[in-house]
């Protein structure tokens, strides 16, 4: 007995001869199998192998019937879905399938024709992702598409020829067929919708498994295919630099290369590349010369809180303000049996306003502060009632910093600061008053103010000469009594006339003559 498969074509499998002619054993005493134990509809088990009869051919049958065994009908044989499939003439037909006419006519018109476009593929959106340029080739023969790197020298990377192979790209890969047994391990792709030439375009954005490319620029031979199949005369390329991000110029809806990533990358001079540029992130410069004009200057601010709870009606709030770097905290005086604690209310931090977006954020400034102004300050409002006694100061010798109207709205409301409850309480937030002073007690004070500004510079020359130079605003070469009055006032220290005036003359023969050296003698005693 022996068993054959019958060839099919283009099955994939190796058939023919499945077991050879031979006295095959039927079970374990080695009985061989005989002609008459073989009936249609029933098992036949060969070496680990069953096999199911469901039919015979005439000349058996009749052979059978003459020797006086009964036959069974005939049974239906099983339908391979595969073979099925293949056989239907009348299967439909998508829009994306050819027929093999029509895709040996496309291979002999564009075999050897290759639309070239320029790439930026952009993952900065998962770990460890970058922006990179790919080059894309579409091989118009078969409509193909494969992706091949940029190589850089020094880029990090090991040099992969190829970013994805070449192979046909669905538009929608969840509606390819996947492997199975039916379509013997191979993606149905005949009737899936692929890419085609109309999908891509100079300035487009197409999605190739899973990934997105920036379509910046093509080749020569591909312009002139689109112009010529399709009319497109439009080829402006997109400007990237050396790295593949895009260069974003002045009509592009005004946004900066910091907003497009979502964050805030310029320095005080909006320079954005000095901080995109460098190999480790650095952080934006500050401005050096408002730090040391401004260096010890804080105007504070009382305030009150803008609420509807009954509850937060008397508190109470001191804004302080450093003009140096716009820092902004918020301390509350605490209050016996007024159910809050009290402290401070804000750590020292820049408080952006209302409706200033993140990646270009505008900032608090001195002048927006002012009797009844509404501070937002993280969803919590305050109103500005007061401010102490230095302010007014300082915007009276820094007019061009204040509109009129703010110096007018706190000389006019600024408070005897004596009458105030509690006020005396508070060191941080206590306003020199003037009053009569004796001999003993005017020479401790100078005494105590000196201590102080000798405290400025403690550190070396250079920093006992950069005090100097910020004093000596005018760049005059000399200070006189009048800067060493504002230099007081900066530091919140005690600026009465004969109190700077004693000063100055303790640090020089000349008290409105100060030069470099005497300046710093002053500095350097005890």
């Amino acid at each position: 007995m022996a068993v054959v498969e019958p060839v099919v074509e283009n099955s994939g499998m190796v058939q023919g001869k499945f077991v050879s002619r031979h006295r095959i054993p039927k079970n374990e005493l080695g009985d061989p199998w005989r002609w008459n134990d073989l009936n249609v509809g029933m098992d036949v088990p060969i070496y680990g192998r069953v096999f199911h009869v469901y039919d015979c051919d005439a000349w058996t049958r009749d052979f059978l019937e003459s020797e006086g065994y009964s036959v069974n009908a005939p049974q239906a044989c099983p339908v391979d879905p595969c073979s099925s499939t293949r056989n239907n003439p009348e299967r439909p037909k998508s829009h994306a399938e050819q027929t093999e006419a029509e895709k040996l006519k496309q291979f002999l018109r564009f075999d050897g024709k290759v639309l070239r476009f320029y790439c930026v593929l952009d993952e900065r959106d998962v770990p460890f992702g970058d922006v990179r340029k790919v080059i894309m080739h579409y091989y118009l023969a078969n409509d193909t598409i494969e992706v091949v790197e940029v190589r850089r020298l020094n880029n990090g990377r090991d040099p992969f020829p190829l970013l994805m192979s070449r192979q046909k790209v669905p538009k929608d890969p969840s509606k390819v067929q996947p492997p199975s047994l039916n379509t013997l391990g191979q993606r149905d792709l005949e009737q899936a919708e692929c890419f085609g030439p109309r999908d891509f375009a100079v300035g487009k954005t197409v999605e190739l498994c899973r990934r997105k490319f920036l379509l910046y620029d093509c080749d020569e031979f591909t312009k002139a295919f689109y112009r010529k199949n399709f009319g497109l005369t439009d080829f402006t390329p997109v400007k990237v630099d050396k790295f593949g991000r895009v260069i974003v110029t002045a009509d592009d809806d005004k946004m900066s290369l910091g907003e497009r990533k979502g964050q805030s990358t310029t320095d005080c001079d909006g320079n954005e590349e000095y901080v995109l540029e460098k190999l480790i992130p650095q952080p934006p410069k500050g401005d050096v010369i408002r730090a040391v004009d401004g260096e010890g200057i804080v105007l504070r601010y009382e305030a009150i809180l803008d609420s509807p709870k009954p509850e937060d009606k008397d508190r109470r709030f001191v804004i302080s303000y450093r003009v140096a770097d716009d820092l902004m905290s918020i301390f509350e005086p605490p209050k016996k049996n007024s159910g809050f604690v009290g402290g401070r209310f804000l750590e020292k931090s820049r408080v952006s306003k209302p409706g200033s977006g993140p990646t270009r954020p505008t900032y608090y400034e001195p002048r927006d502060f002012y009797v009844g102004a509404v501070v937002d300050v993280f969803r919590h409002r305050f109103v500005v009632t007061d401010a102490d006694q230095f302010v007014l100061n300082y915007m009276q010798l820094h007019p061009d910093k204040f509109p009129a109207d703010v110096v007018r709205s706190f000389a006019e409301n600024t408070k005897n600061v004596s009458r105030v409850p509690n006020r005396q309480k508070y060191d941080d937030h206590l306003v020199l008053t003037k009053k009569p002073r004796s001999a003993s007690e005017m020479r401790d004070l100078i005494a105590e103010v000196k201590t102080q500004l000798k405290k400025l510079a403690i550190t070396g020359n250079t920093r006992k000469d950069r005090v100097f130079l910020g004093v000596d605003v005018g760049r005059h070469g000399y200070v006189t009594r009048e800067n060493i009055r504002e230099m007081c006032l900066r530091q919140q220290l005690p600026c009465d006339k004969e109190i700077t005036d004693a000063i100055a003359k303790d640090i020089g023969d000349d008290p409105d003559h100060i030069t470099l050296e005497e300046f710093r003698k002053f500095l350097e005693t005890n």
